[in-house]
């Protein structure tokens, strides 16, 4: 019998890892000795941040850090079980309730982390005769909850949704469909064409449920998401979220009908086997869904950074692809350009994110960007300067 360790000496992926620290160009795993803000601190160096979710920036906020620290105060470092049994608290219930009104949704369950809150839904969901298809470049945890689920899984070509009608004319004989998607895509930053995906699914009778992860705070008049931006909120039948973006926390939830949530509630594993989120991290998503309610403004400002990056992106020449929303990807190409142009920002003061392939298609290579409500223009404009200066050097521009 081999070794089972022997694929991790010789695996692409590792020995190409290997490679770039050797080389000094690794880009990933950065240690920031800071605290996540529009500029952060790696080994003694000052970067602007262009490459976090943070999008309200909402994770320094005074308010936001003393409700963690008060839930420490009352509650304790941990809930030491899940929430099936001695991990519930009565905060874990306050933000169910507060989350449930503001979504507009009948129930809401909180897990972990966001992408165990997919991970158990999907799977709990979709029973051994039902079918679950999702868009190409769903995330990660969306494409995992499907293998996880014993039903048939399929996937339609992104933002297609005459592909999406084809594949569920096609299997017509499962007995129940859920349609998943993000709403803002993670790495291109275009929005689900969620209009003629309801009217697919209405013609087959199937589900639909969205991951909001990149989309609360953001999309809608009220920073409800895809779904308020669109004006679909009672055409949706399932919305997740998760709180390690506008949140500045970390954990997700499932909002929906009660009946459906009560079942998701008692059937998915990685809610009943999971331990509970922290009080401190639950106290910081309640904080920051009081901040989202009352400033809208700074929705506001965020936009407004998102225009000036992407128009200015633009006029120096960069590909920002089919963005429409805070996630302004650069498109490059191939991963030796990627990573050379990463690199130069790096060294020039500049944190972002070189993504390729399998997070992207193979030739798709680019930088992901993303900003925040408190970027100033300052900030901003030395972005730009940076970008074009590295860009028209290495002939990307």
């Amino acid at each position: 019998m081999a070794d089972l360790f022997d694929k991790c000496k010789s695996a692409t992926v590792s020995a190409r890892a290997r490679e770039a620290m050797e080389q000094g160009w690794y880009p990933y795993f950065k240690a920031i000795d800071s605290g996540a803000d529009t500029e952060v601190m790696i080994k003694g160096h000052r970067l602007i941040m262009i490459g976090s979710n943070n999008y309200l920036g909402l994770t320094q906020d005074p308010r936001v850090k003393a409700a963690s620290m008060a839930a420490i105060d009352r509650f304790g470092s941990g809930c030491t079980g899940s929430r099936f049994l001695n991990g519930t608290l009565a905060l874990h219930e306050e933000l169910e309730a507060r989350l449930a009104d503001f979504m507009k949704k009948e129930a809401v369950l909180i897990f972990s982390t966001g992408f165990t809150t997919n991970q158990g839904t999907i799977a709990s969901l979709v029973g051994r005769k039902d079918l679950v298809v999702g868009d190409a470049e769903n995330h990660a945890s969306i494409v995992d909850g499907t293998r996880l689920a014993f039903g048939q899984a399929y996937k339609y070509r992104h933002n297609d949704m005459a592909d999406l009608d084809r594949v569920l004319t096609n299997n017509k004989k499962n007995h129940g469909a859920l349609v998943v998607s993000d709403g803002v895509f993670s790495m291109g930053g275009d929005i689900v064409d969620l209009p003629n995906m309801v009217k697919v699914a209405k013609k087959h009778g199937a589900r639909i449920m969205i991951d909001d992860a990149h989309s609360l705070g953001v999309l809608g008049a009220h920073g409800r998401g895809t779904a308020e931006h669109f004006g679909l909120e009672e055409e949706v039948d399932l919305v997740m979220g998760t709180f390690s973006k506008s949140f500045a926390s970390i954990g997700g939830f499932i909002g929906g009908p009660e009946e459906v949530v009560h079942y998701i509630k008692h059937t998915a594993r990685a809610l009943i086997f999971q331990a509970s989120p922290p009080p401190a991290a639950v106290a910081a998503v309640i904080a920051a869904l009081d901040i989202l309610i009352s400033e809208p403004e700074r929705r506001e400002r965020l936009w407004k950074n998102v225009h000036k990056m992407k128009q200015g992106y633009q006029q120096l020449g960069f590909n920002t692809g089919v963005s429409q929303t805070p996630v302004i990807p650069l498109l490059i190409g191939d991963d030796e350009n990627t990573f050379n142009f990463w690199k130069a920002l790096y060294e020039a003061g500049i944190f972002s994110n070189p993504v390729i392939s399998p997070a992207v298609p193979p030739g798709h290579s680019l930088i992901r960007t993303s900003y925040m409500a408190t970027h100033t223009d300052e900030e901003l404009d030395k972005v730009l300067e940076i970008c074009g200066k590295v860009g028209k050097k290495l002939g990307i521009i």
